[in-house]
């Protein structure tokens, strides 16, 4: 689990990819503090495990899954990375509860510059956009944001400076594709609902919205 605070930006030293899954080597410096062979790494936002560790890189293989809903596919040497160490019991929860599980792609489709801050309007496959809510919280690149403002199709998230500085959101440019988490609360409550109206249909019960009202669903 993770928090979505960025550490470090990383480089990709190199990436190999086969069709069993993927081999990376990241370089980086503050995340290798204390990191043994075993441990998560939130890279970009998917949770990786160390599998090498040298004083300078750490090693991680990416499984077939990962690579078909990431941009782990078209990433190659030199490309940045957001990294962030998994969490501790004592660890400073800033963000909010991130998996490393990516759910899919999503393309900046405008960057509007408004006083000090940068505007990233972001699409994504509609599918995702029922966890997306005004003002709630998602994951790009490993990253926890703030959705500014929605609609059907898009979002937008605003950075302020230190963030551009800090992240690499704050590089990247229109057409550039991205790694989305929705939130990770949203979905539990999807799946309890459709779990507790299924139930009732297989009983014959009568669906409706004085049935959810009563059972605090609206």
């Amino acid at each position: 689990m993770f928090t979505g605070l960025v550490e470090e930006i990383g480089k990709i030293v190199s990436i190999e990819i086969t069709s069993e899954g993927a081999k990376i080597v990241i370089a980086c410096n503050l995340v290798l503090k204390n990191t043994n062979i075993g441990d998560s790494i939130c890279t970009n936002g998917v949770c990786l495990t160390v599998v090498q560790i040298t004083s300078k890189t750490f090693t991680a293989n990416i499984m077939n899954e990962s690579l078909k809903v990431s941009t782990f596919k078209n990433l190659k040497s030199g490309h940045l990375v957001n990294l962030e160490k998994s969490l501790t019991l004592e660890s400073y929860l800033g963000g909010h509860l991130v998996t490393g599980d990516v759910d899919c792609s999503g393309k900046i489709i405008d960057i509007i510059n408004d006083g000090f801050t940068k505007n990233y309007i972001i699409s994504i496959p509609n599918e995702f956009m029922r966890y997306i809510v005004y003002k709630g919280r998602i994951t790009l690149d490993g990253a926890s944001l703030t959705i500014a403002s929605l609609t059907e199709t898009d979002f937008t998230v605003c950075l302020i400076p230190h963030t551009q500085k800090f992240i690499t959101l704050g590089s990247k440019n229109i057409g550039d594709y991205i790694n989305i988490e929705t939130d990770l609360i949203a979905k539990h409550l999807e799946k309890l609902i459709l779990n507790k109206i299924e139930t009732n249909i297989e009983s014959k019960s009568i669906i409706s919205k004085e049935f959810l009202a009563q059972n605090g669903f609206l």
